[in-house]
């Protein structure tokens, strides 16, 4: 299956603490360490590691930063010959926040992946066009997003947009879109509402125009929704130690699922619940690109007795 994600790009900083400190306080953090990152990158390595053939386009900046980056894609096989170099702004940065029970908050910070212009979504354009499925994010400069979905859209290419994190979009990308994942803070900025009703939040979401929309729901799974109603998607019981990456190793899963024959997975709720187990493995370990799991290891989790289908 041929994959093109156009996204981010970022090193991770990653510092564990038992909270968040209080304003003005000084706190203690329990550890730090470096990861590879960016949800664009994230997502990249996540399909190869399916057994997609990927190609990212990106942006870094002429840094350490940039050459590890494109390091660890090609390492997994990623063809990197569209990630720019930019010689003006250096490699974004994020800064996740790893709490005890595994959650997290992210700070980042774009740099290089805000230089994005439509310019580098065109030098692609042959792949987009060739494409299973386009992968896109809102952590890059939305000029480029917009550009890479208007070529993807033109050609019939399935377009699975992660509407993370939540900025200010146009509404034109929710009419680009096939299908949407996003969490549930991103829907309920995208479809103000009851605050616990996915259900609708993801049925008004659909009014776009989309195959699917898709709100995961952390360890309670995720709420799926489509022409034929809403299903929710039961989760796999793991013990979690970190999440950062999860939801770009679940975008990954549903999108090679979804745009993949041959694996057994039937419709629009059966890949989300494949790409719950691809989340579910992710928590398990530390990092996102170290947590992102092969295709062998998802199948071996979907196959055994527990989450199911609930109407």
């Amino acid at each position: 299956m041929r994959v093109v994600v156009l996204g981010s790009l970022m090193q991770d900083l990653v510092v564990r603490v038992p909270r968040l400190p209080l304003a003005g306080e000084s706190l203690i953090g329990d550890g730090f360490a470096m990861f590879p990152g960016g949800k664009g990158g994230n997502a990249a390595i996540a399909c190869a590691r399916l057994g997609a053939s990927v190609h990212m386009v990106g942006r870094v900046g002429t840094d350490a930063f940039g050459d590890r980056l494109i390091a660890t894609l090609q390492a997994d096989g990623v063809d990197c010959s569209f990630v720019q170099r930019d010689p003006t702004n250096g490699t974004g940065v994020a800064i996740p926040i790893v709490f005890d029970d595994g959650g997290n908050s992210i700070l980042s910070v774009p740099r290089a992946n805000m230089a994005m212009t439509a310019a580098d979504a065109a030098a692609a354009r042959a792949v987009i066009e060739g494409a299973d499925v386009l992968l896109v994010q809102f952590e890059v400069a939305m000029e480029a997003t917009l550009a890479a979905m208007r070529m993807a859209w033109r050609a019939g290419v399935p377009v699975l947009p992660n509407a993370a994190p939540i900025v200010r979009y146009p509404a034109e990308a929710l009419g680009l879109a096939t299908w949407l994942v996003v969490n549930e803070v991103e829907a309920a900025a995208m479809a103000p509402g009851t605050e616990s009703d996915h259900a609708g939040k993801a049925m008004g979401l659909m009014a776009n125009g989309m195959e699917a929309v898709v709100i995961t729901l952390g360890a309670e799974g995720a709420i799926v929704a489509s022409g034929v109603g809403t299903k929710v998607v039961a989760p796999f019981a793991v013990d979690a130690v970190d999440s950062v990456g999860a939801g770009d190793a679940f975008c990954a899963a549903f999108a090679f699922a979804m745009a993949t024959a041959g694996l057994g997975i039937g419709g629009i709720a059966e890949a989300a619940r494949f790409a719950n187990a691809a989340g579910a493995l992710s928590v398990t370990r530390h990092g996102a690109v170290p947590s992102l799991p092969r295709l062998e290891e998802v199948q071996a989790l979907v196959a055994l007795p527990g989450a199911g289908l609930r109407h």
